[in-house]
């Protein structure tokens, strides 16, 4: 009855501007908002004649006619960042949006983990949030929060508001937008907007349009109805509520802390998430906008008391990592950041969420604002030699050297052609590991940290930890 009661009073909602004024707008156009900087930014909505808007930071007027279902689209011209200016948008009568700032506008997305705000879960905290929420008052860090919807069909609106990030409004936002927001404005100094559209638990299909999904008929895709999905995992039910609404909406890029959710078919989701991120791009307009995400962290300890069906899916979450790493190759303008040593063995959503936030950050200022003093990836492995009893790894973007913190290191394993692997001994050299062991004479392949729950501890010399990674391709559900 609930579920009605809600599906119904959102279609009111959709439709009230419609039935009640000449010119609506979507909830994203609003007062409060941020348009990206020196861009040509889409503006669109509803109108029953035709449209002048006026904006201030230049006093032009852009004209335009809404097409025969009373729909409008056009661009404006943005400025350099400042503000805050005003837009004049009237069809005889006037509707004035204010407090408008021009800067960076960013789409953070996701589960659970970019979904978990600065406030944390119920008795799950976030590091350092009493004193991030107590000081976060900053007119120039905007948030729109996309609310959590999944649809039969595309939706051309949702619920949201612009605001202020504030000791009353930061603690409910994303915290590891939040952080890389902060990051940002403080380091470009120009106002930076995010749009957060973001739902624990959700699968990548779920984010995924119907031809996006096209490629993949294994993936059942519901008949397009005007009705929400009682499962938020329904494929395409969050693209269709949540991204559908937002898309066009000028971005300078996006983040995404996904895949936990999928950990039982990294397979499908090296092939999805790249498909899901070219759809998106393809929907915007802008370009291959930058897309920036976060590697899922190491979590279930070994002593976790666990069901049969988690354990079942604990194998796959190495190999979901590996998936996620492989996938930055094929994906354009795109990056991934490390999370090795930032696990939390108790639970799926680590606390710290600033060090996240961090290492997203070093991507977007490095790789998008071109700021050339800021390291930004961490070592990556790069291919094995075996030498007698002992097998070598090399590696790119160590950064001037390999550092192992913990010389008593238990994240390194090698294992001989029977498939058997064991704890191996480790020695640095540049950029250069030598793993050996007394029960492997003749080894043929090698793993570091490839387990669910590890506390990653490779680094390359700028202080960037490694990602999870293995030499062998064997099967880890084999037993």
């Amino acid at each position: 009855m609930k579920f009605k009661i809600f599906i119904f009073s959102f279609i009111a909602f959709l439709y009230a501007g419609t039935l009640f004024a000449k010119v609506t707008l979507p909830s994203v156009f609003s007062s409060g908002m941020v348009l990206q900087q020196n861009s040509l930014v889409n503006i669109w909505g509803k109108a029953t004649k035709e449209v002048r808007i006026t904006t201030s930071w230049d006093g032009k007027n852009y004209i335009t006619a809404p097409d025969k279902t009373g729909n409008w689209k056009t661009k404006l011209q943005t400025p350099t960042a400042g503000g805050p200016f005003t837009i004049i948008i009237n069809d005889g009568e006037e509707l004035k949006l204010t407090d408008v700032l021009i800067g960076e506008v960013w789409l953070a997305s996701g589960q659970s983990n970019m979904e978990m705000p600065l406030k944390g879960f119920k008795g799950q905290p976030v590091e350092g949030s009493e004193e991030a929420i107590k000081g976060s008052a900053n007119p120039k860090i905007r948030f729109f929060n996309v609310q959590n919807i999944s649809w039969k069909k595309p939706l051309d609106d949702c619920k949201g508001a612009w605001l202020n990030a504030s000791p009353q409004n930061a603690s409910d936002f994303s915290a590891i937008a939040y952080f890389y927001a902060k990051i940002l404005q403080e380091k470009l100094n120009v106002p930076i907007g995010i749009i957060e559209a973001d739902w624990g638990g959700t699968v990548v299909q779920a984010w995924m349009s119907e031809s996006a999904l096209a490629s993949f008929p294994e993936t059942k895709v519901p008949v397009q109805a005007n009705e929400g999905n009682k499962d938020k995992n329904t494929a395409t039910g969050l693209y269709n509520g949540m991204i559908n609404p937002i898309k066009g909406y000028n971005i300078k890029g996006a983040i995404w802390y996904q895949g936990e959710q999928n950990r039982n078919e990294p397979d499908l989701y090296l092939k999805m998430f790249p498909a899901m991120v070219k759809q998106w791009r393809k929907d915007w307009g802008v370009g291959d906008f930058a897309f920036y995400y976060a590697q899922i962290a190491p979590y279930i300890s070994k002593t976790e008391k666990l069901s049969q069906a988690t354990l079942k899916l604990v194998p796959y979450v190495p190999v979901l990592r590996e998936s996620q790493l492989l996938a930055e190759k094929k994906i354009k303008n795109a990056g991934m950041a490390v999370l090795m040593d930032i696990g939390a063995s108790n639970t799926i959503h680590p606390p710290n969420k600033k060090s996240v936030a961090e290492r997203l950050s070093y991507l977007a200022l490095a790789k998008t604002y071109k700021f050339d003093d800021i390291p930004y990836t961490g070592a990556t492995y790069k291919k094995s030699k075996v030498k007698g009893n002992a097998i070598s790894l090399s590696f790119d973007n160590t950064a001037g050297g390999l550092v192992l913190k913990n010389k008593d290191s238990n994240n390194f394993e090698i294992a001989g052609a029977d498939k058997v692997f064991y704890p191996a001994k480790v020695v640095v050299d540049g950029n250069q590991l030598t793993l050996s062991s007394d029960k492997v004479t003749k080894p043929v392949a090698a793993r570091y940290a490839f387990k669910a729950w590890a506390m990653g501890d490779l680094y390359n010399n700028a202080g960037l930890p490694v990602s999870s990674f293995r030499t062998d391709k064997w099967s880890v559900v084999e037993k």
